[in-house]
This record gives C-alpha cells, sequence and structure tokens, in this order.
C-alpha cells in the first residue's frame, strides 16, 4: 500500500511538473487547426511529448536521475555542453520564464487589466524560490497539494466542453500536415528535455522516502511516469477537442493565450476567468518549482558542490523573472530553433541509453549523436532561408525526422570504429 501511495504522490507530481504552460496553451491551437482531423494531430502530439518524455524517464531513472550519465558516453566535452544547453534551456532561458509569461496573460490579465506584469514576474518567482529552495520537499508540496486541485480545475472546463459543444468542428484543416504539426507543437511543450531534468527531482524523492534499492527505484520512477502519462493525455485529449469545436469561429492567426482564454469565458462566463487563473497559475508554478529544483540539482553536481543548489536557484529565479517579461510569443519564436537544435540529439541519447548494456563501444553514441547535431544545424539553417535542400529530401523529413536516417547511419559506422576505451582496458589485461 505504502508503493501505490508514493507512486500516485510522484506520479501527480510528475504530471503538474510537465504539465505547464505549452501543455496547455498548444492542444487546443492544434485542435483548431486541426479540426475534424484533431485526432490525427492529437496523435502526433502524444507522440513527441508523452511518447519520448516517458522514454527519458526510463532512460533517466536507469542512470539514477543523473542527467550527465545519460549523455556521457557521446563524449566529455559534447555531453558537458549538450547537458547545460539542455537545462539552460529548461531552465532561465526559455521555460520557465514561460510559465510567468503564461500564467500574466492568461492568468492575471484578464481578470486584472492594470496589473504590472514586472511586479507579478517579482511575485511569481518569489513563490517559486520559496518552494524550491528545500529541494526534499518539491514534489510532496505538489503531488499531495497542488496537483488535485489543477486536475479539479481542468476537469471543470472539459467536462463542460464536452456536454457542451462551443460550435461545429470543421471538415477542412486549416493547415496541410496535422500529423506533423502535432508533433512540433509536442516539441515545443519541452518535455521530453524536463524528463531527463525533472527525473533527477523524482528519484531524489523516491530515494529520500527509504527506496534504496536500485532495481525498485527503476521500477517506481517508472510507475510514476506511466500515471503522469495517463492524466497528461486525458487532459491533452480534453483541450485539443475543445480546440477543435471551434474551429469555424476563429483562424489560425489568433494568438494561442487568447484561445484558450475566450474557450474558458464562452464555457463558463465570468467565472471561467478565476477557474483558468487557478489552472494556470497552478500548472505553471508546479512545472516553475521543478524545473528550477531540477536546475538547481544539476549544476550543483556538474561542479561537485561549488554551486551551491541555494545559490543555483536564486539566480535562475532572478534571471527567469527578467526574460518573462519579453512575454509568450516572443519566447516561443526564439525556442523554436533552439529547440529544433538540440532535440534531435537528446532523443538519440535516450534511445541509445535504454540498449546502452548491450552497447559496448562508446563511439556507436558519439558518432549517431554528432549525425543528430549536424542534420539538425543543417535543418535550422534551412528555416532561416540558407538553402540546403538535401536535408529536406532525406528519409522521413515530411515528418520533422529526417535526422533518424543519418543518425542510424552514424551509429552503424561507429560501432566499427574501435574504442579507444576498449582497447586499452584490452591491453591492461593482455599486460597483466
Amino acid at each position: 500500500m505504502r508503493n501505490i501511495k508514493d507512486v500516485m504522490v510522484v506520479g501527480f507530481a510528475l504530471f503538474a511538473m510537465f504539465f505547464g504552460a505549452g501543455n496547455l496553451i498548444f492542444p487546443p491551437f492544434l485542435g483548431l487547426v486541426s479540426g475534424s482531423s484533431w485526432l490525427t494531430g492529437f496523435a502526433g502530439f502524444v507522440l513527441a511529448d508523452v511518447g519520448l518524455a516517458l522514454l527519458a524517464i526510463l532512460a533517466a531513472a536507469k542512470c539514477n536521475g543523473e542527467v550527465s550519465k545519460i549523455l556521457s558516453r557521446s563524449g566529455k566535452k559534447l555531453s558537458v555542453i549538450l547537458g547545460c544547453a539542455i537545462m539552460i534551456c529548461l531552465g532561465p532561458l526559455l521555460a520557465i520564464p514561460r510559465t510567468a509569461a503564461t500564467t500574466f496573460e492568461m492568468g492575471i490579465m484578464p481578470l486584472f487589466q492594470s496589473f504590472n506584469p514586472v511586479i507579478f514576474s517579482i511575485i511569481f518567482f518569489a513563490l517559486t524560490l520559496i518552494l524550491t529552495i528545500k529541494s526534499s520537499k518539491v514534489v510532496d508540496i505538489i503531488g499531495s497539494f497542488l496537483t488535485p486541485t489543477l486536475l479539479i480545475a481542468l476537469a471543470i472546463l472539459i467536462i463542460s466542453g464536452i456536454l457542451n459543444p462551443l460550435g461545429e468542428i470543421s471538415t477542412t484543416p486549416m493547415i496541410e500536415n496535422v500529423f506533423v504539426e502535432g508533433i512540433n507543437q509536442g516539441y515545443q511543450t519541452m518535455d521530453t528535455l524536463g524528463a531527463v531534468a525533472l527525473s533527477t527531482v523524482i528519484i531524489a524523492t523516491i530515494s529520500n522516502k527509504g527506496y534504496k534499492d536500485d532495481k525498485l527505484k527503476v521500477k517506481l520512477t517508472l510507475q510514476a511516469g506511466i500515471v503522469a502519462s495517463i492524466g497528461l493525455c486525458l487532459v491533452y485529449g480534453g483541450l485539443a477537442y475543445l480546440g477543435a469545436t471551434v474551429s469555424t469561429k476563429y483562424g489560425a492567426d489568433i494568438v494561442q493565450t487568447s484561445l484558450i482564454v475566450n474557450i474558458t469565458s464562452m464555457l463558463l462566463g465570468n467565472p471561467g476567468k478565476i477557474i483558468l487563473a487557478v489552472i494556470v497559475g497552478l500548472a505553471c508554478l508546479t512545472t516553475s518549482v521543478g524545473l528550477t529544483s531540477a536546475t538547481g540539482q544539476y549544476f550543483t553536481k556538474l561542479t561537485n558542490g561549488k554551486l551551491r543548489y541555494e545559490i543555483v536557484v536564486t539566480v535562475v529565479c532572478i534571471f527567469s523573472a527578467i526574460v518573462s517579461n519579453f512575454g509568450v510569443s516572443t519566447i516561443i519564436q526564439f525556442s523554436a530553433p533552439i529547440l529544433s537544435l538540440i532535440y534531435p540529439a537528446t532523443v538519440t541519447l535516450i534511445v541509445l541509453t535504454l540498449f546502452g548494456d548491450k552497447i559496448s563501444n562508446d563511439n556507436v553514441f558519439k558518432f549517431a549523436t554528432y549525425a543528430a547535431l549536424i542534420v539538425s544545424m543543417l535543418t535550422v539553417a534551412n528555416d532561416f532561408n540558407i538553402s540546403i535542400p538535401f536535408v529536406l529530401n532525406l528519409p522521413f523529413a515530411s515528418f520533422g525526422f529526417n535526422w533518424i536516417v543519418p543518425v542510424i547511419i552514424a551509429g552503424f559506422i561507429g560501432k566499427f570504429i574501435p574504442d579507444k576505451k576498449i582497447e586499452n582496458k584490452y591491453r591492461m589485461n593482455k599486460a597483466v
């Protein structure tokens, strides 16, 4: 019974830490632009969000929640660079500031239009810091108290939309490839990167609850991940459906934060503004707390304690408060190319880590990771009108996975390149 209770608390906390700004605003917009094909878009979204996040949780659990271990076999220098890039994106550069900006635009402005955004960002990150400063208490606070309130508020909104649809669903999608759009929106949530980082917090919490056996910790972490994933799928499906029901009322040019505000207002009237403020505030605060804690733990471990946890989380909160005032749209705009660059390499290492026991040659990891980075760089260059057409003609490019085949080929080549570490070990054994 104790195991079940702990899994539920940790699973609820993981759900809340995942369910942040992007998770709230992207599914309704995806439903809007997908129309009657919203289930197809939803499938792509779940694949790129929940599916990859579950793999990341499993990989992180195998590495005892240490981000550096997942990345280490790609090479010492690259693993540090990639690890820092992931944590900075999840931390003060993109994800954490977006939580405050979304809360202000969707939760505060509809209720208090003249409220100063700078003052709000100070209040938001002061709360984040208070809830984060004691790392051992983060998961229990979120899982036991904040998540149930968040789920109740979300249930009220979604069930209202199902019982009273807001309109006819458009039979014609507003975009060409609904599935690819779902994948792209799933990327934007940053949950795969978040899973790598948040597993650090989850594993530490499970250890603090008295579970010391490594296999049991992996099992409980995975079970908590499944609990969180089920919750995410149900909420994403509901929000995507709500977006589809207004696909004949709005166009694709609507601001994403405005869409969910309008949906809530139409369904629940003025009380809906309060309910939305609760949803947004709790969703974003829990994510901000989880990611701030994970960032603090990562850089403290990376520097062997030279950077104290309390110092790191304080700096993260101050910097995030500044960036959050640029607004949601601006943060999303400059996050897209950065995520497109680091996501494939991270996913590559996550998948390889799952089969790490069967791969003795580190060159498989190194070659595959560098291939993912090179293809990603060339793809991003195309997005900035630097013409490199062959990357758009690679297999699976239409689905956003043009890096997969080059990664497989590069990893296969790496398998046949001698690993110096293995060679040195062989020489030492021979000498003995």
